[in-house]
């Protein structure tokens, strides 16, 4: 679990409230994506931009947003339906804001593109994601957590070789959320840091 981790935070807000500028969606299944997003969240309100990080299945409506970002976790090259869903009904509201998107899934140590074996993004949704047009694609190592899997994932891989842990890059996330908030700053978003 990344440090700061605050996901009584996340909870606590509710679908009916925009509490800030930009959106940072999720659809997880064992928690590990959910936690990939608390921690960009965490990084956007460290450089004065605060975040209501919500799982996509409590978000409204997106369009009151400045700026999204929206991650899934992925399965056998595919994003979990509510977030393939989530961005299929909302194209055309992405499709007018600063979107960024990012997937969570390659399993083991190394260069996350390597990893993923040259996957970028679901197949099935890149029509969509080219309408978008994102300002940027991310790839994050995943974590396999067998306390926390089901009898039927359990099963798929006991009948195939993957590395079992906790491969998320902790630095590249922060990295890549670093960049998100620069590129918002840039075009005005957020408020002043208050002093410490």
């Amino acid at each position: 679990m990344p440090p700061g981790n605050s996901n009584s935070r996340s909870s606590a807000r509710t679908e009916n409230k925009m509490n800030n500028q930009i959106l940072v969606a999720y659809a997880t299944k064992y928690g590990a994506t959910a936690e990939i997003a608390e921690k960009i969240g965490q990084v956007l309100a460290q450089a004065g931009l605060p975040a209501d990080v919500l799982p996509v299945d409590r978000v409204n409506d997106p369009a009151p947003y400045k700026a999204i970002v929206l991650g899934s976790a992925v399965y056998t090259g595919r994003w979990l339906k509510n977030a393939a869903g989530f961005l299929e009904a909302n194209e055309t509201v992405l499709a007018e804001k600063p979107v960024w998107l990012f997937s969570s899934g390659p399993l083991g140590k190394g260069d996350q593109e390597d990893t993923a074996q040259g996957w970028r993004f679901p197949k099935n949704l890149q029509p969509v994601a080219d309408r978008i047009a994102p300002r940027d694609l991310a790839v994050f190592h995943g974590e396999v957590d067998m306390s926390k899997l089901g009898f039927i994932h359990k099963l798929m891989l006991k009948k195939v070789t993957i590395p079992v842990g906790d491969f998320r890059d902790w630095e590249a996330i922060t990295s890549w959320a670093e960049g998100i908030s620069a590129a918002l700053k840039k075009e005005g978003l957020g408020q002043e840091k208050p002093a410490e």
